[in-house]
């Protein structure tokens, strides 16, 4: 190793021990130097820049970003890393001399033989520079994949009776108080969503709580039933979500709005029983269980070889659907299948790399509509776009619609996640201070407060441990604690075993041990072997039938399932969670709890996300007046190529 790599992996050590950079990152710059890889067999050492890049990228991967983009570290690679100056300037040191313009890190990078360019691929080559994108090969290919397969189905149209179709939907549509899908002098969007979904192979339905998206696709359903060839095979229709509680809930909220549907119209007049077909609708799953996960390997059992047997997918909470996710959906689904996308493209995306449907949905505000999706949106679903909505934002755009008006969030809620998600700190704290019943704001709070909400929020589940686990779970679900971050005194970690404390002190619990009764526990890791995954939440209770034994009961719509609290290996506490595996639920009495200090993690779309997560009372508990403007000022933009890969088709 020669002394200019020694002394970047100098400072790379410091930066790690100062908790700016993963132990990984450092590791795969020096996995990467280590390649012997070069064009006839050559070796070709790996540059300083090019080891500095491997670990930022390797860094921006562990944040969710795809790729690193060239132009911003080029520009700015404090603001990209969210380093000091101080922290850069000896990494730079280390690594100089380095490019300071974007062409110049496409030169450096390029001429490595650790890294692709098109027409030079090798299997040994970690890295793939696409353009001004710097990747790791794996999440390249994901991108690749997904901005192919999403662009070759939403360019295909189906042969669609226009006035069919519009006949329909009156019947599906008119006459149902439940339908407020028009905004202002706009159309109806809940009946041009289903309109363009029957249309085409893709789309892509999103909007805030309370905007119907189960109430429209209950609907698409029923009009995708209704125009299934007479003696042809039932359509397969599978439905899914990331996790199993967001699994759970799309299905209740289906069979509750088909079974609303089926009531109001006359379903067992003529050929077409909508009652009986609704009937065969499965089980919403997990995208993991839906995929055929295995424990031993990244692979799933469905892929292009073996595809998943459906003709309709349906996939709700889809901003969690992470990229390597999202191509491996798109790689087992079968050609002239129809995928669903539901989602709130506001809200969080998932932990892992990738935005996939805030990329997909970059023209939904907007709508893009070119002028053949305006005259069908006419002819079809009876509805006139606006010329606002008008344009030609490309194949996909045409396939998406969002959802503009909430049922739910017409109040203080509503008002304030608003005013978060356009930034606007001046009106969120108002509306916070104007409180009310539904919202409040502690300010320059003290533990001890969030440890008194915790004790009235939980207590009404507490004292009824001894009932139906039902009674018990449906209870659990009306109070949640939520965390912005994991560690800390205002984190997961700290707040979870003081609520516990607090708890025992109050007499509403009563620990013997790791497992007690009263315990909520949320599952860390996918555990195929007793059928629960990440995510899932469920609280310990006696086992009935021999009460010395606990067992931990899952909430899976109306249903209850149990496992013994000894077979879970990868469980922990769930007094308070983090925001971001709230995603999916909804709790009546939300309290959200920000730290004392922000950071790029604390940002604009977790603010919203919590907010969201509340039913009719929101408490937002900060101990620093200042971190709550700070994180709905800053707006998290993940590093991807995917709208850059739609676009060039």
């Amino acid at each position: 190793m020669n002394t200019q790599c020694e002394a970047l992996w100098r400072e790379v050590a410091v930066l790690t021990e100062a908790g700016a950079l993963r132990r990984l990152s450092g590791a795969f710059g020096r996995f990467v130097g280590a390649m012997q890889v070069g064009s006839g067999g050559a070796p070709s050492p790996a540059s300083a820049p090019l080891l500095l890049a491997c670990v930022l990228l390797s860094e921006l991967e562990g944040r969710g970003h795809s790729c690193l983009m060239l132009d911003e570290l080029a520009a700015d690679p404090c603001a990209l890393m969210g380093w000091t100056a101080q922290q850069w300037a000896p990494l730079a040191a280390a690594a100089a001399p380095l490019p300071r313009q974007t062409k110049g890190w496409i030169a450096a990078l390029g001429g490595a033989g650790q890294v692709w360019q098109a027409g030079q691929f090798d299997y040994d080559q970690p890295l793939v520079l696409d353009g001004e994108r710097l990747y790791l090969r794996r999440y390249w290919r994901d991108e690749t994949l997904v901005a192919a397969a999403i662009g070759a189905r939403a360019r295909i149209r189906r042969p669609v009776d226009s006035a069919t179709v519009n006949g329909s939907l009156a019947r599906l549509f008119d006459g149902d108080g439940a339908s407020a899908g028009a905004v202002d002098d706009g159309p109806d969007w809940q009946r041009l969503a289903c309109a363009i979904a029957v249309r085409g192979d893709v789309a892509i339905i999103t909007g805030g709580p309370g905007t119907g998206k189960t109430y429209t696709v209950a609907r698409l359903l029923a009009l995708l039933l209704a125009g299934a060839e007479a003696g042809a095979a039932p359509l397969r229709i599978a439905l899914a979500a990331p996790t199993g509680k967001a699994a759970a809930r799309l299905k209740q909220s289906i069979d509750k709005a088909m079974a609303a549907l089926v009531a109001r119209i006359d379903s067992g007049s003529g050929a077409f029983d909508l009652k009986q077909q609704a009937e065969l609708i499965g089980p919403a799953r997990t995208l993991h269980s839906l995929l055929g996960a295995r424990p031993d390997t990244r692979l799933f059992a469905h892929h292009r070889a073996n595809p998943l047997e459906v003709d309709v997918l349906i996939v709700d909470e889809a901003s969690m659907v992470h990229l390597e996710m999202m191509a491996a959906l798109l790689d087992a689904l079968p050609a002239g299948a129809t995928l669903v996308l539901l989602g709130d493209k506001d809200q969080l995306s998932s932990v892992e790399a990738g935005a996939v449907l805030g990329d997909l949905c970059e023209h939904a505000e907007q709508g893009g509509y070119d002028e053949a999706t305006r005259a069908y949106a006419e002819a079809a679903a009876g509805q006139v776009l606006p010329p606002r909505y008008l344009g030609a934002a490309g194949a996909l755009a045409q396939q998406t619609v969002m959802l503009r008006h909430s049922h739910r969030f017409g109040g203080p809620i509503g008002r304030l996640a608003l005013a978060v998600n356009q930034g606007d700190v001046a009106v969120a704290e108002q509306v916070l201070r104007e409180g009310g019943e539904q919202l409040a704001w502690i300010e320059q709070a003290r533990q001890e407060q969030v440890l008194q909400l915790a004790v009235d929020g939980y207590r009404a589940f507490l004292e009824i441990l001894d009932g139906a686990p039902l009674a018990v779970l449906r209870a659990f679900e009306q109070f949640r604690l939520l965390c912005a971050v994991r560690e800390g005194e205002w984190g997961v970690a700290g707040l979870n075993g003081a609520i516990e404390a607090r708890l025992e002190a109050a007499r509403l619990i009563r620990k013997s041990g790791e497992w007690y009764v009263g315990r909520p526990v949320m599952v860390t890791r996918n555990d195929y072997g007793t059928r629960v995954y990440n995510g899932d939440i469920g609280v310990t209770l006696s086992d009935p039938l021999r009460p010395a034994s606990l067992r931990v009961y899952f909430l899976e719509g109306d249903e209850v399932r149990s496992v013994l609290a000894t077979r879970l290996r990868h469980v922990e506490t769930a007094f308070a969670m983090t925001v971001h595996k709230s995603q999916g639920s909804e709790f009546s009495h939300t309290v959200m709890v920000l730290p004392k200090a922000g950071g790029a993690m604390l940002a604009r779309e977790l603010i919203y996300t919590g907010i969201t997560r509340a039913r009719q009372r929101f408490t937002l508990v900060t101990p620093s007046g200042a971190v709550l403007g700070e994180a709905i000022a800053r707006k998290t933009e993940r590093a991807s190529g995917l709208r850059a890969m739609l676009a060039r088709g």
